[in-house]
């Protein structure tokens, strides 16, 4: 029996998460949205459409009214207007109405742009997020959030639509490289951080397991991360409050993501967010020294970076008043009282943050020493 969590909202369920070995049991969940009447297009990239598209394709083509792909090219640098109207002319030349539907299959990049265009194609065509990777399972296909990059604005231009179900095909993790598995671990991490210190300490229990792939701890890893940011998302769908916890480690972490034009993954930017965040909060005797460091070097198991070279600390902080969390003038910075205990401050000052981004900061000078 597969394991599935329900997303609320107003306590009326708005989708389900599944959780399965493969994508046998697809056609028979999307049954329940009527696809024997529907076209279905499967959105993903270059790299996964190699791995996946025809798998999936083959296991539903017998069960819609007709099924087509669209790969764009795989990166953070196909996230952007330009795809999105690219995957408006292929909708259009294969006569996609309001009661067909997309799949995103595939990563981050996939299920922000797919959503997106399905919250505005024909003002909204249902969709489904088939995410691939760590970083897409735990975090970027929950939630309703997508969007595009705008410039160098990440995700600056998007909408809050919901997915009609999330297909979650743990294997799939087994077939990523090891950065891109381990970039996911930072937002696994991260939610322990923010809201569940048994979460976190299961994480370290079980990192043999994690390090091996094991299927059955991988499965019970996804489950329990998504179900931190169930609890914290139902709560508050469109980010008005509580869900900007979820940004912890993002503000600094998206600004180095940019000043070092995505070289970076996005899981290894957040880990060194979070280090600056946690540093922060132990400036301020909210976290002791020791709570400090554990944090910070519990990353590194997990292959994550804990400082950056080749970056000007000056940069990174004007880049984070550029960010999309801003309040007025005041950022929504995240902090933390303790592990599994975050929370929003807007206090937060320019030479505080200096100093966090100073603590990750590796310089040419301290090669030196």
């Amino acid at each position: 029996m597969s394991q599935r969590l329900t997303i609320n909202q107003n306590n009326k369920p708005i989708y389900d998460i599944v959780y399965e070995h493969d994508f046998e049991r697809l056609a028979e969940e999307l049954a329940a949205f009527g696809i024997a009447d529907r076209k279905l297009c499967i959105i993903t990239d270059s790299r996964v459409n190699g791995l996946y598209a025809d798998e999936v394709c083959s296991v539903l083509k017998d069960h819609c009214k007709t099924i087509v792909v669209y790969a764009f090219e795989a990166g953070e640098q196909s996230k952007n207007l330009d795809t999105v109207k690219d995957i408006y002319e292929f909708l259009i030349q294969h006569k996609f109405d309001r009661k067909d539907m997309l799949l995103a299959l595939g990563g981050g990049v996939t299920g922000d742009m797919t959503g997106f265009a399905a919250a505005t194609y024909l003002r909204g065509i249902d969709f489904v997020q088939i995410p691939t990777t760590l970083l897409a399972q735990v975090d970027s296909s929950i939630g309703g959030k997508t969007g595009v990059d705008f410039d160098q604005y990440k995700n600056m231009v998007g909408a809050f639509y919901m997915p009609k179900l999330v297909y979650m095909n743990v294997s799939t993790l087994k077939t990523l490289d090891d950065r891109q598995y381990y970039s996911g671990m930072g937002e696994v991490l991260k939610h322990g951080l923010i809201k569940s210190a048994s979460f976190y300490e299961w994480i370290i229990d079980n990192m043999y397991e994690i390090h091996e792939r094991d299927l059955e701890t991988l499965e019970e890893m996804v489950y329990k991360s998504c179900t931190c940011k169930k609890i914290v998302v139902e709560k508050d769908p469109t980010e008005k409050g509580e869900r900007a916890i979820l940004n912890f480690g993002h503000t600094i972490g998206h600004a180095i993501e940019k000043a070092k034009h995505f070289e970076l993954t996005h899981g290894e930017c957040v880990a060194l967010g979070c280090v600056a965040a946690a540093y922060i909060s132990w400036q301020r005797n909210l976290l002791s020294k020791e709570e400090y460091y554990e944090i910070r070097d519990m990353f590194v198991p997990f292959n994550l970076p804990i400082s950056i070279d080749k970056i000007d600390p000056e940069e990174i902080l004007a880049l984070t008043t550029s960010d999309k969390k801003m309040e007025g003038n005041h950022i929504k910075f995240i902090l933390l009282k303790k592990v599994g205990r975050a929370y929003i401050d807007t206090t937060v000052t320019k030479d505080e943050m200096k100093a966090g981004i100073h603590e990750i900061y590796f310089s040419e000078e301290d090669w030196d020493e």
